[in-house]
């Protein structure tokens, strides 16, 4: 059996009953080749994790990200919870290493297999739940997928800055804000833009980017701070 004590540290997780992290480690081949294991298998507590982790992602978006839209809330936890970000998660942490599986799952590349490590996270944000409730879990959850926050940040999808500073002029000015590409740098596989967007001929925000919509969408929130601060008709 391997050494559950190690995955808490990992996890930063103490648990109070300690049987609750083994049984979400446990997958069903093991109960099939080990019938005297009387804990049984891990499919129930993954069924609640999944309900966990979704509650857990869906309540920071609201939180952290007020101006988001349900549409695009609802694409990003389907990002943050789909089985292949929980096993990629799951394969950083190693946690392939510490599953109850059967001899014959196991051979067949079971401890790497991506329905096998998602399930066994969802069971395991179960675990911490039932054991020490949802702040446990979410510190924990949230602690284990933090570079997949940092990678949806720096695609600059949190906010439609291009809508809002669309609605924003139209509102103040009864005017469409234009864009205008200054200036392309760079060889193709490595280009750089530089854009400027512009409301009644006056230049309000200048972004620079690798594509012409990752600098449309920098001058667009540079030109929401400005128009939300010093910018006047």
């Amino acid at each position: 059996m391997p050494d559950i004590g190690d995955l808490q540290k990992i996890l930063g997780v103490t648990f109070n009953r300690p049987s609750l992290l083994e049984q979400a480690l446990v997958h069903s081949s093991y109960i099939n080749e080990n019938p005297t294991y009387t804990s049984g298998h891990n499919e129930r507590l993954e069924f609640f994790g999944d309900a966990v982790l979704d509650f857990i992602v869906a309540e920071k978006l609201y939180q952290e990200f007020p101006d988001l839209s349900e549409g695009k809330m609802t694409k990003l936890r389907a990002s943050l919870v789909r089985r292949d970000t929980l096993a990629r998660v799951s394969r950083d942490i190693k946690l392939g290493d510490y599953l109850y599986m059967g001899k014959g799952e196991e051979s067949s590349g079971g401890r790497n297999k991506t329905p096998n490590l998602a399930g066994a996270l969802e069971a395991i944000i179960a675990a911490v739940y039932l054991d020490q409730g949802m702040a446990a879990a979410g510190n924990m959850v949230i602690g284990l997928l933090v570079e997949e926050w940092k990678k949806i940040s720096r695609q600059n999808i949190y906010v439609d800055y291009k809508s809002k500073l669309q609605e924003l002029v139209q509102s103040r000015f009864q005017m469409t804000p234009a864009y205008r590409l200054v200036s392309e740098e760079g060889p193709d596989h490595d280009k750089s833009f530089i854009i400027e967007v512009m409301v009644n001929a006056k230049v309000l925000g200048s972004g620079t980017g690798k594509s012409k919509k990752l600098a449309e969408t920098e001058a667009a929130r540079l030109a929401l701070e400005r128009l939300g601060a010093d910018f006047t008709e």
